[in-house]
């Protein structure tokens, strides 16, 4: 006999706003009867009734894997398995995506099929390291699903304290604004970290995303410990024709106060004949001047990328954006790419000989200090590190000459 479904007021509110919820999809999976997983989201949505009801989490954690993998897959073991018994065990298996998340129709059906035989129904695209996250099945069923996942060409994602999946945006295979090979640099990558992928070995979580500009379509800046932004080395692409085309379609004001008014570091100027004059020194490539001007602006020739190391989400210490340790890696040639990899591994080593247990990459930098870590990895320091403050409004530069003079004194003292 079905289980019936339960009664859940509180997470119905869930349902009343004017966006769609998450509860929509539960009740749908749950009130299909004819799946093996009713009734394990029926119990499903009842303990999570039950926590909203007592402000409690009931998930704890345990030990389930696949043969031969020390990760991907997310053990959760419920606390109040004696009344919700249907939903026990909800456990997630990670999978890694394709760069940049390229998928047939007949491919996305195929995952499906194989998560209503061996899971709850329940996947989300995308997980923010990326992972395709097929959430909820039984210890049993594990091994199946993961054995008919990987025959498809899937492999398990990361888990733990070791190299999490990577991401990349769809970058050069749609974007006009890509300026390396995005897709390619990630599965160079992810193919000399599988190791450390699957067989956590790290003090803590470490994060490659992959990003063709500065849009930063993976959340590469501010949510990975290794970030490679697309970026540029000479002059921004200027076709005047269009710039006049779009002043006399939106009027001197729209143009004055969208885009001249909006570059950060001021380094657009429009002239009396509606041409546009571009400060290519002061441009700090932000993308808001050729996101809306897409006909007449482009990213300049000299495409590469620059590479980040840092970023996070908030944990011993606020969060954190990447810092620039290569400000331009030119991404032509197999060797090019090949430097990548190489640099990457040096990072992830002296994290790992280096940092604490349970701290990210941007926490040890900040402990022992960024010339520290550039020294170990081997990098000289480069005044393009850091760019002089110009028009940041985020930097006080008052006080810095005394700082300076100071500075040479303790040194000048110390060398005596």
């Amino acid at each position: 006999m079905a289980k019936a479904m339960p009664k859940t007021p509180l997470l119905d509110q869930l349902e009343s706003g004017p966006w769609p919820s998450f509860v929509t999809g539960l009740k749908r999976l749950a009130k299909a009867e004819d799946k093996p997983y009713a009734d394990m989201m029926k119990d499903l949505l009842g303990q999570l009734e039950h926590s909203y009801e007592t402000r409690k989490g009931y998930w704890k954690g345990g030990t389930v894997g696949v043969f031969g993998y020390g990760a991907g897959v997310i053990p959760r073991f419920s606390e109040v398995a004696e009344k919700y018994p249907a939903s026990k065990e909800f456990h997630t298996l990670r999978v890694m995506p394709p760069a940049g998340m390229h998928y047939t129709t007949d491919l996305l059906r195929q995952m499906c099929d194989v998560w209503e035989r061996h899971g709850s129904g329940l996947i989300a695209f995308h997980g923010q390291s990326g992972d395709i996250m097929f959430q909820g099945t039984s210890s049993e069923k594990v091994q199946g699903a993961f054995d008919e996942l990987n025959e498809m060409g899937f492999d398990l994602g990361g888990a733990g304290a070791g190299v999490r999946t990577s991401v990349s945006c769809v970058g050069a295979a749609r974007c006009e604004q890509s300026c390396f090979d995005e897709a390619k640099a990630m599965r160079r990558v992810v193919n000399a970290f599988l190791d450390d992928m699957h067989r956590p070995s790290l003090p803590y979580k470490f994060k490659f995303k992959f990003a063709g500009c500065a849009n930063d379509c993976a959340n590469a800046i501010h949510r990975a410990d290794m970030a490679v932004i697309g970026t540029w080395k000479d002059d921004m692409r200027v076709n005047q024709a269009e710039v006049q085309a779009y002043v006399k379609k939106n009027g001197r004001k729209q143009m004055i106060d969208q885009v001249i008014r909006m570059c950060p570091t001021e380094a657009l100027s429009l002239n009396d004949d509606d041409s546009l004059d571009v400060d290519n020194k002061s441009c700090v490539r932000c993308m808001h001047c050729i996101n809306v001007l897409t006909k007449a602006l482009k990213p300049g020739k000299e495409r590469g990328a620059a590479i980040l190391v840092g970023g996070k989400r908030t944990l011993k210490i606020g969060d954190q954006m990447g810092t620039v340790v290569v400000p331009f890696h030119k991404l032509d040639t197999d060797e090019d790419y090949e430097a990548l990899v190489e640099l990457a591994k040096k990072v992830v080593e002296f994290f790992a000989e280096n940092a604490l247990e349970h701290e990210r990459c941007g926490e040890m930098i900040e402990r022992i200090g960024l010339v520290n870590f550039l020294e170990g990895i081997e990098l000289d320091l480069d005044p393009n590190m850091i760019r002089h403050p110009r028009t940041n409004s985020y930097v006080r530069i008052d006080g810095w000459d005394a700082e300076v003079q100071k500075w040479n004194a303790r040194k000048k003292s110390a060398a005596e």
